[in-house]
């Protein structure tokens, strides 16, 4: 897939939420979104983005965002994730790394001299049109949702 830049649609998805439900790409259209790929459930870089993610849920809601997070970890794993840090949003079990592949941020990565597969941590945020409106590559995990919110200022 080749990287997606800010004014593309948004690729065609399904997956399944930490509650198991279905959830497509389809239902990102007539809202805002922060759709958000991260690495792993309960990291110490995944669990301060998402709790930063959490905290300014209320103000992202308030200009409009609602919050859906990816990462190839399981229903079961998002369940508990979820629970154990309260972060009322949706997060998407992508086992097969579709999702991930789609949005390009599938790729291989470097530690300590291993190389690896595994996600790029990336934010989208998606217009009520599916079309990506801003992409962050670089995220401040512990302070991201007032990057977002920064960047939505600039404007």
């Amino acid at each position: 897939m080749a990287k997606l830049t800010i004014g593309d649609t948004v690729p065609a998805f399904e997956s399944t939420t930490q509650d198991g439900a279905p959830f497509s790409s389809q239902e990102l259209l007539g809202r805002r979104t922060v759709l958000y790929f991260y690495p792993k459930d309960n990291t110490s870089g995944c669990t301060l983005e998402a709790k930063s993610l959490r905290d300014g849920r209320e103000e992202l809601r308030a200009r409009g965002f609602e919050i859906v997070g990816v990462s190839p970890d399981s229903v079961k794993s998002h369940a508990g994730f979820c629970a154990k840090h309260e972060l009322g949003f949706t997060l998407l079990a992508d086992t097969d790394h579709s999702v991930c592949e789609a949005f390009g941020v599938w790729a291989e990565k470097s530690m300590y001299g291993r190389k690896y597969m595994g996600v790029l941590r990336t934010t989208f945020l998606i217009g009520t049109d599916g079309r990506i409106e801003r992409i962050f590559e670089k995220v401040d995990t512990k302070n991201h949702y007032k990057q977002i919110i920064d960047s939505l200022d600039e404007k």
